[in-house]
C-alpha cells in the first residue's frame, strides 16, 4: 500500500475545509527564487521547485505537481518572480514523484529545454502507465504484510480511478549523476546521490555560495519516508544518503518542503537520530514473537496515532525497514498461511 506522502497521493480534497494554498514566489538569495506550489493533500498544503538565474532565463529545479490547473499555479508563481515559462532554460529534477516531477512534460514543452534526472528515474513507470495495476500490485503487498482485508476492500474503493498527477513520463537528457554539474549564474551545482526517499533522488550543492537544494531527502520540519518496493534496502540507502551530505559546507537548505533553513549539519544528526529510532521501535517490535509488517506499526509510530491514513504510511515505513534488519542480518523473514512473516534472526 502507498502511504499518505505526497509523493504517491492521488489528487484528494481536504477534508477541513480550508482554503487551498495559493502560488506564491520569494526571493531567497539574490539569483534564486522560492516558488511555492499548492499541494492537493491534507496536511501538505505546499512544495517547492526552485527558480535559480542562468544566463538570460533560469534553471528549474523541480516542477510541483501535474494535473489540472497545475501549470498555471507554476506559471502564476513564475510572474511573480519575473519569468514566463519560455524563460526556463533547463529542468532538473531531485527525484521523480510526482509533486517534483509531475509537470516536466508540459514545462519542457512549453520551453523547448531539457530535463536532467538520475538514471533510477522510472520507477514511476508503473504508476503512469498503469495506476490499476499498480493499486493492485500495492494491495497484494498489504495483504501479504497481514492488514486487514476490510482494510483492503476500503482502500481500493478510496483510490481505484486516480489520477497518477504525473503528465507524462519524460526521460532524461541528462542523467544526474555524481560528477555532474548543473551550470548557472551563481556557479555549478554539484550532484550527490541520495537514494532512500526515491530510488531517483539526488540532492545538489552549490559549494561558492554554500547553498544545498535537497529535494525530500533533508527537511526543515522531519518526515522520513521510503518509497518501497523498488530496491532491496531502502532504508540502508537513505542513512548512506546521509552520510553523503554530511560533509558538505553547507549555509542554507533548499528543501522540496517548507522554508528554508540553516543548521543544516545539526539537522542532519537529528534526522538520523528519527531514523535510528523508528528503526529501533521496529526491532523492538518483533522480540514479542514473529508477526508480520502491519502488526508492528503500532509499536512504530503510537497506538494513539494509528489511523487509516498513517497506517498505510505506517506499512511502508515499516516494509522499509524490516527490509533494512533482514539486509544487516538482525531478522528473517518467512512465508505463513499466505502472510510474509518476520521475526529476529539466531
Amino acid at each position: 500500500m502507498d502511504s499518505a506522502d505526497p509523493s504517491r497521493e492521488g489528487s484528494r480534497p481536504d477534508p477541513s475545509g480550508r482554503r487551498p494554498a495559493q502560488p506564491r514566489a520569494d526571493r531567497v538569495v539574490p539569483g534564486v527564487w522560492r516558488l511555492r506550489l499548492p499541494l492537493p493533500w491534507p496536511g501538505v498544503p505546499h512544495g517547492n521547485a526552485w527558480a535559480v538565474a542562468t544566463g538570460d532565463g533560469i534553471t528549474l529545479f523541480d516542477t510541483g505537481i501535474g494535473g489540472e490547473g497545475r501549470l498555471a499555479n507554476l506559471e502564476a508563481a513564475l510572474r511573480q518572480a519575473g519569468f514566463e515559462l519560455g524563460d526556463v532554460r533547463l529542468v532538473v529534477c531531485t527525484h521523480t514523484h510526482a509533486d517534483h516531477y509531475g509537470l516536466a512534460g508540459p514545462i519542457i514543452d512549453a520551453a523547448g529545454c531539457e530535463l536532467w534526472l538520475h538514471p533510477a528515474w522510472d520507477h514511476v513507470r508503473r504508476f503512469v502507465e498503469d495506476p490499476e495495476g499498480s493499486l493492485h500490485q500495492r494491495i497484494e503487498v498489504a495483504r501479504q504484510s497481514g492488514v486487514p482485508a476490510e482494510a483492503l476492500e476500503r482502500y481500493r474503493e478510496t483510490r481505484k480511478g486516480e489520477s497518477p498527477t504525473i503528465e507524462r513520463l519524460v526521460p532524461p537528457d541528462r542523467e544526474l549523476v555524481a560528477g555532474v554539474e548543473v551550470p548557472t549564474d551563481l556557479g555549478p551545482w554539484q550532484v550527490y546521490e541520495t537514494p532512500g526517499h526515491a530510488p531517483s533522488h539526488v540532492c545538489l550543492h552549490q559549494p561558492d555560495r554554500r547553498l544545498l537544494i535537497s529535494g525530500d531527502h533533508l527537511l526543515g520540519r522531519i518526515s522520513l519516508f521510503y518509497d518501497y518496493g523498488h530496491v532491496p534496502d531502502p532504508a540502508g540507502d537513505y542513512l548512506g544518503g546521509l552520510d553523503e551530505i554530511k560533509g558538505l559546507d553547507v549555509g542554507l537548505c533548499l528543501s522540496g518542503h517548507g522554508r528554508p533553513f540553516r543548521d543544516v549539519q545539526a539537522k542532519i544528526e537529528a534526522t538520523r537520530t528519527e531514523a535510528t529510532d523508528q528503526l529501533g521501535r521496529v526491532r523492538d517490535s518483533l522480540l514479542d514473537g514473529p508477526k508480520p509488517a502491519f502488526e508492528t506499526i503500532a509499536d512504530l509510530i503510537g497506538p494513539d496515532n494509528l489511523t487509516p491514513a498513517t497506517a498505510a504510511w505506517g506499512l511502508q515505513i515499516a516494509l522499509a525497514y524490516l527490509d533494512h534488519l533482514e539486509a544487516t542480518g538482525e531478522a528473517e523473514s518467512s512465508e505463513e498461511d499466505g502472510k510474509k512473516v518476520w521475526r529476529l534472526a539466531g
